[in-house]
């Protein structure tokens, strides 16, 4: 296995320390595989945007930008700008090629909600007319806005001078932003990903009436656009493996051997740590054994090597019955398949 792909140690250990606890618990960080996996012949990326309303849709898409406060090119604009975030950051990875927004593609429309997936023979002419491996689908965007209202105070100065309170409009606007995107691989006939964001977004503003209100928070528009920007960019992320920190226990306690690995680990030697706890890994008492073979599969995973950590766990609990071993026994096998995934990624 490649150690860089695997588990890091370091600056990255954390100690939670436990005076009257037989085990301390570190953290350490780990990659985990991309949520979204795409074949290594996809190098060449098609984006199109379903999302605009279509022809049947269009009277109730006007209703509900009047019931719900919406400028009328919000939907659109936010729209492009997710498009646009997520060419930008695919353009970053290094797998692809060419990836290229098809603003012609002639494909039908949906409102607010996943729409019917495109035929495959659909998505295999736009990949054939653009020369693209893979189509990237938004195929729905939509913003719902509500407005609320409320009488309050707000300062001026009067004609002293001094500012007093006099009675206000405060308008409040919540606005939820709904997108998904789906990915579709023709060579395979699948949909790679399907995946939907919602976010929301709050815009308030004060004035002697209503309307100065409203003025008050104009803003908002280049709120959700931005959001918008944040959310292609996102979607994009998911093709790429992501860090996490992990959580293990060991043991700290059994005997004087235990008790200074305890004090060599606190000060990042873990390798210094693991020369005693290997003194211990024959030792008549049955119990410290099993916690020594323990820890000695801690040692392994922090260095990267899962199949000696799988096998010392694994010895743990069948030759001296660490009822710990077996979780942690199953938590290294999913950590190893993990890894067999991100090495796949990786060798993209």
């Amino acid at each position: 296995m490649k150690n860089h792909n695997l588990l890091a140690i370091g600056f990255g250990l954390t100690l939670l320390i436990s005076s009257c606890s037989a085990t301390n618990q570190l953290t350490m960080g780990a990659l985990e595989p991309a949520p979204v996996h795409l074949p290594k012949e996809v190098v060449n990326i098609g984006i199109i945007d379903r999302s605009a309303p279509s022809e049947g849709n269009r009277t109730l898409d006007k209703i509900d930008k009047i019931l719900s406060a919406e400028g009328l090119e919000l939907d659109k604009k936010g729209a492009e700008a997710a498009v646009t975030a997520l060419k930008d950051e695919l353009e970053r990875h290094d797998s692809f090629e060419h990836v290229k927004i098809l603003s012609d593609a002639d494909v039908s429309k949906g409102l607010g909600v996943f729409p019917a997936t495109l035929s495959w023979e659909k998505i295999e002419s736009l990949c054939a007319m653009h020369n693209v491996d893979a189509i990237f689908s938004l195929a729905f965007y939509d913003t719902d806005t509500k407005a609320s209202y409320a009488m309050t105070t707000m300062q001026l100065p009067n004609s002293l001078g001094i500012e007093v309170p006099i009675p206000a409009h405060e308008v409040r606007l919540q606005t939820l932003i709904k997108n998904g995107w789906r990915i579709y691989y023709p060579s395979e006939k699948v949909i790679v990903d399907q995946f939907v964001f919602n976010e929301g977004l709050t815009s308030m503003g004060r004035g002697l009436n209503p309307i100065k209100a409203v003025e008050a928070i104009a803003n908002r528009n280049e709120g959700v656009v931005e959001l918008s920007k944040n959310m292609g960019s996102s979607y994009a992320l998911r093709l790429l493996p992501f860090r996490i920190r992990i959580s293990r226990d060991y043991y700290v306690r059994g005997t004087d051997n235990f008790i200074i690995a305890r004090r060599r680990a606190q000060t990042g030697d873990w390798d210094g740590a693991a020369e005693l706890w290997e003194k211990e890994i024959n030792n008549p008492n049955r119990k410290i054994a099993g916690r020594a073979h323990y820890n000695m599969a801690i040692i392994n995973e922090i260095n990267g090597n899962l199949v000696e950590a799988m096998d010392w766990a694994s010895k743990s609990y069948t030759e001296y019955r660490d009822r710990n071993a077996l979780r942690y026994l199953n938590t290294l096998k999913y950590r190893f398949a993990q890894n067999e995934a991100l090495e796949q990624q990786v060798s993209r």
